[in-house]
């Protein structure tokens, strides 16, 4: 029998990606694959089930999972979908490792073998498989465009008959793949930019797309292309550096996280206190706390008539080219270990061991194991 891959609808609030695309679906099945999807699983990232040549569709969950071997997904399945899936199958997706230790119990209950693309490792080789990157541009230009529509400036400098209107500011905290875009998008609508990162190596990196580097003098650079966490005095020199720079912005869009942590609270509530009237804060790092302590995940709040957004799941707003480089970063993922059609995982492997997270009925990873204890 081939191997069967199995996608359902996403049921998390919000969520409007799926995990396979019509591109994708081809590839799949041109290496032996049989592929099952839940009808309309596509819709909401306009992708219709005629769109998937190579895929049969089926009712709902029970007969998208049944007898499936590899399941493939975006959000952590619930409770209810992790019971129907069959006992020994594959799952794949963005699992959200840290979360629930609830979760990792309920697979390893029914000995699922979890792959969480969170846990990739950064390297070279992984690059191409690097869902959090993908991801994360969507997000940063995202970002780009809700500060460039929230703003009571225009972005980019006119020259009119009433005069010279002068570029907006921005400033974006973090320069990983998110904050880079956020530069890039800004730029591109003709804002004056400025980025600050902990990271020493992020200054070439933020001035190769036109944006001055914001030094503070402190660099935090950590292990497998993350920032470490900071002292108490390093903290305390970045933001006193930090709040001049925040303090001239018309818009901060923040993007900084630790993988597995709170968000660190970078922009404070007296940084806030001291920017300008009318001035805006997009917090991509909402979800994990928000880089700004004022920040409510998913609400928009004013403070001394500052506009602060915590925007949540923002690869959801592009559904369509979210969910293709998703898609793609499935695939490259899985493609090197299915051979006619058959998958045969080589757990020695680098990218594999850094990704597994449950097998054989226990949690597997190290960090997770540490952070959340034995599931």
């Amino acid at each position: 029998m081939p191997l069967t891959i199995a996608v359902v609808r996403e049921r998390a609030a919000g969520e409007s990606r799926v995990a396979l695309v019509p591109e994708t679906a081809k590839k799949f099945a041109a290496l032996g694959a049989a592929l099952r999807i839940e009808q309309s699983a596509g819709v909401q990232s306009h992708f219709l089930d005629s769109d998937y040549a190579d895929v049969q569709a089926v009712p709902g969950i029970a007969d998208a999972y049944a007898g499936a071997d590899l399941i493939l997904r975006v959000t952590p399945p619930s409770p209810e979908e992790i019971a129907a899936m069959p006992e020994g199958a594959v799952l794949i997706g963005l699992l959200k490792p840290f979360e629930s230790k609830e979760r990792l119990a309920a697979l390893n209950a029914r000995k699922i073998t979890a792959f969480s693309l969170e846990l990739l490792p950064r390297i070279s080789r992984a690059q191409s498989m690097d869902a959090l990157s993908s991801q994360g541009a969507c997000s940063g230009y995202q970002c780009g465009l809700i500060a460039a529509a929230r703003c009571t400036k225009f972005f980019p400098m006119l020259t009119t008959a009433a005069g010279t209107i002068r570029p907006a500011r921005v400033l974006v905290i973090g320069a990983g793949v998110a904050g880079l875009q956020a530069i890039a998008t800004c730029k591109r609508l003709g804002a004056m930019v400025e980025a600050y990162d902990v990271r020493a190596a992020a200054k070439e990196q933020i001035e190769s797309l036109g944006a001055k580097f914001v030094d503070t003098g402190v660099s935090a650079d950590g292990s497998g292309g993350y920032a470490r966490e900071l002292t108490a005095e390093e903290k305390a020199q970045q933001a006193e550096k930090l709040a001049k720079a925040v303090a001239a912005a018309d818009v901060v869009i923040t993007t900084a996280a630790i993988p597995g942590k709170k968000a660190p609270v970078i922009v404070t509530k007296d940084m806030v206190a001291r920017m300008k009237y009318g001035a805006i804060i997009v917090d991509m790092a909402a979800e994990s706390g928000g880089n700004c302590e004022l920040t409510q995940p998913g609400e928009h709040v004013v403070a001394n008539d500052v506009n602060i957004h915590g925007p949540l799941n923002l690869p959801s707003r592009m559904p369509t080219h979210a969910s293709e480089l998703y898609a793609k970063n499935l695939y490259n993922f899985l493609s090197p270990w299915i051979k006619d059609g058959q998958l045969n995982i080589d757990w020695t492997d680098e990218v594999v061991a850094g990704t597994v997270l449950c097998k054989d009925g226990a949690t597997v990873h190290a960090t997770v194991k540490q952070i959340l204890g034995d599931a």
